[in-house]
């Protein structure tokens, strides 16, 4: 913005001096050719009052000399004998004086500078004074006039280019707080407001982002206000139904009963934990996913521990931070790490890796268990996928990606690929 406005401001300024200087220029150059000229014509004519007072009488050269030797204007006089009086030999030759001779006077303005010829009327004929002016002295001053009046359009237009850049930053900065109030709503400060001022479209917007901002946090919470109040609800049934289910008689009825109820339950569980997380970290964060995976792999080797599986953690030594917050990253290896505790046996070793690889990090859950494709039965209907879909959501939320696949020979390998962020 503020460089179109420069340039529009440039552009304008350039079309309005150029339209006064061309002229004055011009101006300047016909002045100086009339200043010259008038110079001439006057020396004419008081050379033509002496060869009409003094025709004949012999100082007439001496005067003309004198006054031809001065060299502005330089003047010369053909008498009515033919004499040429001065040092312009060649009037006998020119078509200007032999017209001038003719009795008409008259000046003239070429290429070989300017002339001013007068016929006088003597006793004797018609003499002509002719008072010539060189293209140098025709236009003496010129140079040095239009040099200052092209530098003075040049400051001009320097003088236009730097209001027109405190004009531009007057008019962008406040778009541009504008802006960063919007990055900073992106990145997930939902408190950031932008400050109504500058001009009255940025005013305008400036509001409206505010509003927007607002009307977010109020969706958000709603949104999760109903979530939570939709998740309570459901657990008084659910709570019923466990009840229900174990006074079932039949034992292995009472089991799977007690299976789906269960499933059911974590669901729910799913659902009021993700309606609960903070609103601000629905958007875009930063997070370090080194120091995540550390942690959460000390919390889930007591348990691992406890299950006499081999727990197996590959870390580098240095920070990889991604585009996904701490708490979003800490739930997205829970999912993982919890699939294999709740869908292999136990003393099924577990192996978590983190490496980078390019721009990427990659984090690997694997397990030695049954495979995907080899759970029971039980295994597949008592598993809702919510987990894995709430992974899945946190890795594409940042650009990133998450597969499941098998393992060779036998078992699990889930892979998760977050792009890497400057740390």
């Amino acid at each position: 913005m503020r460089r179109r406005i420069s340039w529009l401001v440039l552009a304008t300024t350039s079309v309005v001096v150029v339209s006064f200087v061309i002229p004055l220029c011009l101006l300047v150059r016909t002045l100086a050719e009339d200043r010259a000229m008038a110079a001439a014509d006057q020396e004419a004519r008081n050379v033509a009052l002496l060869v009409s007072t003094l025709e004949d009488d012999p100082q007439l050269a001496d005067l003309v000399g004198d006054l031809d030797q001065r060299g502005v204007p330089s003047t010369s006089v053909l008498t009515a004998d033919g004499t040429v009086i001065g040092s312009d030999t060649d009037m006998k030759s020119d078509a200007d004086v032999r017209r001038a001779a003719a009795g008409e006077g008259f000046r003239v303005v070429d290429g070989q500078g300017g002339r001013v010829l007068l016929p006088v009327v003597t006793g004797s004929g018609t003499a002509v004074v002719r008072s010539s002016v060189t293209p140098e002295e025709l236009h003496s001053g010129v140079a040095a006039a239009w040099a200052s009046i092209i530098g003075l359009g040049v400051l001009l237009l320097g003088l236009a280019l730097l209001v027109a850049l405190r004009l531009g930053r007057r008019v962008s900065e406040p778009v541009l707080q504008v802006a960063a109030v919007a990055h900073q709503l992106r990145e997930g400060d939902l408190r950031a407001r932008a400050d109504v001022s500058g001009p009255e479209e940025t005013r305008e917007l400036a509001q409206a982002l505010n509003g927007l901002a607002d009307r977010t946090v109020d969706l958000l919470a709603a949104e999760r206000a109903t979530v939570a109040d939709l998740s309570h609800r459901l657990r008084t049934p659910v709570t019923a139904l466990r009840l229900d289910a174990e006074a079932v008689s039949d034992p292995g009825l009472s089991a799977r009963l007690g299976t789906h109820i269960q499933a059911l339950q974590r669901s729910i569980d799913a659902i009021v934990k993700e309606a609960r997380r903070p609103v601000r970290t629905d958007l875009a964060a930063s997070g370090d996913l080194t120091s995540t995976v550390r942690s959460r792999a000390q919390f889930w080797s007591a348990l691992a521990e406890d299950q006499g599986r081999e727990l197996t953690v590959s870390l580098p030594g240095h920070a990889l931070v991604v585009g996904a917050a701490t708490d979003d990253l800490a739930d997205l290896v829970d999912v993982l790490v919890d699939n294999v505790f709740a869908h292999t046996p136990d003393g099924t070793p577990l192996e978590i890796e983190l490496a980078a690889d390019g721009s990427d990090a990659v984090l690997v859950v694997a397990d030695s268990g049954p495979g995907i494709s080899e759970r029971s039965p039980d295994d597949r209907v008592g598993s809702s996928g919510l987990g894995l879909d709430i992974a899945r959501r946190t890795a594409t939320g940042c650009g990133g990606s998450l597969v499941v696949g098998s393992r060779t020979p036998a078992g699990t390998r889930v892979e998760v690929r977050l792009p890497r962020q400057p740390a």
